[in-house]
């Protein structure tokens, strides 16, 4: 199928939510360009039985770009955005709408100087989806994007239209992004442990992981997120529900020895405690433990 859509794209950082987003663009006939570390002449993705297929290649030289283009979906991790400028440059004009797909409630604050054209988006992902030992990426659940509500945003979802993976355009994105983060701070007790989601069954880190998301949840509503009480065992019941077996991109950073998102994920509850006067005792444990992670051997 192919639906009249007359908008440049652009990816950058084909990895598991890049593929995500560069396959639901190419089924519907608005295949991106692709645009990373690594060569490679095609890109996949299996949703159940179903595989799709981005036909290449995966460019690995701004030099190679012949212009700007009108949207760009940064897919990079957070610890990857300085490495990212100069693709950012090459594909940016001043109209150019960058998508930053990262987790975290800074985007526009990190991704701003390394672009100074082009008009940047921050968007709040929803999807699970996971590299394999082949290369491909599993998509382990329904994609959607959540963006605030902006003419930037538009040409996000105008660009995403009819495509498997859903745009959400919304007037309160900050208490989004920080009920993301929520999720996403959790997720580093999985990094501790080496463990996946089913370690979220047992009754002690049921508990430790309330403790925490409660702690979480009070800074974020000190900035302003209009998040209930009732949230923290909200996404703890979502990750006691999920297959035990499922993963999350810090884990796997973990497991490949790569640098770790702790400071967008979790550091950032400390740091925006400290300046609301909150105490942030399990944040104050946590947060050391993963930067020495990220660290590496030694």
């Amino acid at each position: 199928m192919s639906t009249e859509i007359n908008t440049s794209v652009a990816v950058v950082g084909p990895g598991a939510i890049g593929t995500t987003v560069a396959a639901a663009l190419h089924e519907v006939g608005r295949t991106p360009s692709l645009c990373g570390r690594t060569p490679r002449e095609r890109l996949t993705l299996r949703d159940g039985d179903q595989l799709i297929t981005v036909p290449g290649p995966v460019r690995t030289d701004p030099a190679q770009i012949d212009g700007p283009v009108d949207l760009v979906f940064l897919a990079v991790k957070a610890t990857q955005i300085e490495a990212a400028a100069e693709w950012l440059a090459a594909l940016s004009a001043p109209e150019t709408v960058v998508c930053v797909l990262q987790n975290g409630i800074e985007q526009l604050e990190m991704v701003t100087p390394h672009c100074p054209r082009g008009r940047i988006v921050p968007a709040v992902v929803w999807f699970p989806a996971q590299t394999q030992s082949d290369g491909s990426v599993l998509l382990r659940g329904d994609a959607r994007l959540s963006l605030p509500d902006t003419s930037a945003s538009r040409v996000v979802a105008e660009a995403l239209q009819g495509t498997r993976c859903s745009v959400d355009l919304t007037a309160n994105f900050s208490s989004l992004a920080w009920r993301k983060l929520l999720q996403n701070a959790v997720a580093g007790l999985m990094v501790l442990t080496h463990r996946r989601s089913g370690m979220f069954g047992r009754p002690d880190i049921a508990r430790l992981t309330l403790a925490y998301l409660r702690e979480c949840l009070s800074v974020a509503r000190a900035e302003g997120a209009e998040l209930g009480y009732e949230v923290p065992q909200e996404i703890l019941d979502k990750f006691q529900a999920s297959p035990a077996d499922m993963g999350t991109s810090i884990l796997t950073d973990r497991e490949a020895g790569r640098a770790l998102e702790w400071d967008i994920r979790n550091g950032v509850v400390s740091r925006r405690g400290r300046a609301h006067g909150i105490p942030t005792p399990i944040s104050d444990i946590l947060v050391p433990l993963l930067a020495a992670a990220s660290d590496g051997p030694g």
